[in-house]
């Protein structure tokens, strides 16, 4: 038995903990703490056979488990593991590589062995203790920062190195690097080489914690994403947590958490949740320890992984967590004991805002309505349960725009800058609300048959002007939307060049379901690429996503954390379009005369010439695959320009919890000056009807 079809997109992107580690009291990965891994164990084995039986009978490739799919298991798993290559000697990797030659690692996994996965990463635990001791030794000295000398940045230029003296010269470089990034940040001598102490050692521990649920994901979805990179297994508490993502609900205290080496920090309260309640837990709270219950021992949290952290506080609504905790800025812990609660993730829904701009020939404002749509969630477990009020997108959505008609919005923006996927069953129901009747979308198969899927209700929940405002991010099931309001010129695309060009659809299957028809134990899933689909017309999104009728300058057009900058991304192709029939919402000369208004505007405006000289700086540090490691170079090209932080803030303001539906910065006023034009263009074509 599988979930209902969905697509989402797992673009990669270059952050380590972000909204993908952690949100709101849960985890992608819950790992309990466990002492040392040991051997496979016998549910291993017939994990990895129902996973690779289901990837030959259903993948929409049809690739064989042959010696290239074992080649790039291997390669993902080590990249995994170790993708700066400062742990594994290149003797490590022949041995594993000759491994791989006389076993086959995907046909042993079909057999269910998955005994190479132990075989490697006992050595790459090995490494770690022993790089631990380098490590130590190198922090203890004070680098000369004033030899001229570079350090290789770019992961597919690096090599493995050949002896303990190539490694104890990377790990120079790479530590040297280290100090000086903590000196960009103005942080003492003594503290930075104390944080990085603590961050390495609190690596090494975690890497110690892994467990067997961890480890199994980690070598299938090595083996998974070499088919293409959203076909992934799934740990149990990977499918729990993927489900609380689509109902947007979970029971915990409402608190973000996140790790800095070593130390977990409270990053956020969600408001109306059990811990903002309570009143006493503060953002950048310091998390030593939990226990369960009135009396319950305390586990010490420090240097634990987050996941498993995040499993501690995390329980039933109704029962007490005890958290030990440093408050920000004291040095005495004090215990706060909370009671759990059901949580609504509201900043994950559907949010809308009315706001006023511009002036019409009366006099009065421009009303736009605003919609910030972060994903397209369904309960799907409600949905199948035959709940008629199971949580959903489309039902959200279609509620904010009859508040919008009883306001009298001039137009509406629908926001999906931030938005990566999700229901594909939301997605044609959401795009039906502004679509009379016809396909919303086309689905092709693993032998080629191609079906559509049509609007399932006539009419539309709002007929004015529309503008869809995307970004590189914007993946997948955000992408069947702007495709087809696109294809029947329905509304405006307008935003980054391309939206993430991710243009295949999953399906979630359960493999406990798939061995055993009574009483399944819980094994995980498969999130297995059964399908491609594509617009109205037949074209797909795969890597090329849909261009915008109005292309703004941004910087996350130049990120590399498309579709095409994947490993193994499935190939463009298209098919058949379906009929329809295409609306005078938008026309070729109107798309060409709002883009001559809108480059008008931003060549003249201030912050778009900063924004063209920071793409320019980043572009020309990105073709970079060196950094000098003299201070007086290294703070010289970085105060010039720093891409690493360039990236991460843009990555940061889109995964900001925080963020406001409408952020009126010069980026979305341009968005909306280019409605206000299309609404004074588009509403006498209406009014002449």
């Amino acid at each position: 038995m599988s979930h209902a079809l969905f697509s989402l997109s797992l673009a990669r992107r270059p952050v380590a903990t972000s909204l993908a580690a952690i949100l709101l009291g849960f985890a992608v990965f819950a790992l309990p703490a466990q002492a040392q891994l040991k051997d496979p164990r016998p549910t291993d084995r017939y994990v990895a056979m129902a996973v690779a039986g289901e990837l030959q009978r259903g993948h929409l490739t049809k690739h064989p488990l042959d010696a290239e799919m074992s080649k790039r298991c291997l390669t993902t798993f080590l990249k995994t593991l170790d993708p700066m290559k400062v742990y594994f000697l290149q003797s490590d990797v022949d041995t594993f590589n000759k491994a791989q030659d006389e076993k086959d690692i995907a046909q042993q996994i079909k057999r269910g062995d998955i005994s190479l996965a132990y075989t490697i990463f006992r050595t790459f635990l090995a490494r770690v203790d022993d790089n631990m001791k380098l490590i130590d030794d190198l922090l203890a000295k004070e680098p000369d920062f004033t030899i001229d000398e570079e350090m290789q940045t770019d992961p597919k230029e690096i090599v493995y190195v050949k002896d303990a003296s190539e490694m104890q010269d990377r790990w120079r470089k790479r530590l040297k690097y280290d100090l000086l990034v903590q000196k960009l940040d103005k942080v003492a001598d003594k503290e930075a080489h104390d944080k990085l102490t603590r961050r390495y050692h609190s690596f090494e521990k975690r890497m110690h914690q892994i467990d067997g649920d961890e480890l199994l994901e980690m070598y299938l979805t090595a083996l998974t994403t070499g088919f293409d990179p959203h076909t992934t297994y799934m740990s149990p508490s990977s499918v729990e947590n993927f489900d609380i993502m689509m109902r947007l609900k979970l029971d915990g205290i409402g608190a973000s958490l996140q790790f800095d080496d070593g130390v977990t920090k409270v990053s956020k309260l969600i408001p109306g949740g059990a811990a903002e309640k309570d009143g006493r837990l503060k953002p950048e709270d310091r998390l030593i320890a939990v226990a369960q219950d009135e009396a319950g021992d305390f586990v010490d949290t420090m240097d634990m992984s987050l996941n498993d952290v995040v499993k501690l506080v995390r329980g039933k609504a109704g029962t007490v967590v005890r958290l030990k905790v440093l408050p920000v800025g004291q040095t005495v812990p004090k215990v706060y004991d909370i009671t759990r609660a059901s949580i609504e993730l509201k900043d994950s829904e559907a949010r809308g805002e009315v706001i006023e701009d511009g002036k019409k020939a009366n006099g009065s404002p421009y009303k736009v309505g605003v919609i910030d749509l972060p994903s397209f969630y369904m309960d799907m477990a409600a949905a199948h349960d035959g709940r008629a009020d199971f949580k959903s997108t489309t039902r959200d959505v279609k509620k904010l725009l009859a508040d919008f008609r009883s306001k009298n919005v001039d137009a509406v923006i629908l926001d999906l800058r931030r938005n990566g996927g999700g229901s594909l069953q939301e997605a044609i129901s959401l795009t039906g609300l502004f679509i009379d009747q016809g396909p919303m979308v086309l689905v092709k198969d693993s032998d080629g048959r191609v079906q559509h899927f049509d609007d399932p209700e006539r009419g539309m929940a709002w007929e004015g002007p529309l503008v869809v405002l995307t970004s590189k991010f914007s993946a997948s099931a955000s992408e069947i939307l702007a495709g087809a309001i696109q294809d029947y010129h329905r509304g405006l695309i307008v935003g980054d060049e391309a939206t993430h060009g991710k243009g295949t659809v999953q399906s979630l299957l359960d493999v406990g379901q798939q061995l055993f028809s009574a009483n399944p134990p819980k094994l995980g899933s498969i999130k297995i690429t059964m399908q491609q689909f594509y617009r109205p017309s037949g074209v797909s999104t795969q890597n090329r996503g849909v261009v915008a009728d109005v292309a703004l300058p941004s910087l996350t057009s130049h990120l590399d954390v498309g579709e095409k900058d994947l490993d193994y991304a499935l190939k463009f192709d298209q098919v058949a379009g379906s009929p329809f029939a295409v609306t005078s919402m938008v026309s070729p000369a109107m798309v060409t005369e709002l883009k001559n208004q809108s480059i008008e505007r931003t060549d003249k405006s201030e912050d778009f010439k900063k924004l063209a000289a920071t793409i320019e700086r980043y572009e020309a540090q990105k073709k970079r695959k060196m950094v000098s490691l003299n201070e007086t170079k290294f703070m010289e090209e970085r105060t010039k320009n720093n891409s690493a932080k360039e990236e991460e803030k843009e990555l940061k303001e889109l995964d900001d919890p925080n963020r406001p539906v409408v952020k009126r910065d010069y980026y979305f006023n341009e968005a909306l000056a280019v409605t206000l034009d299309y609404v004074r263009l588009v509403v006498p074509k209406l009014a002449a009807r």
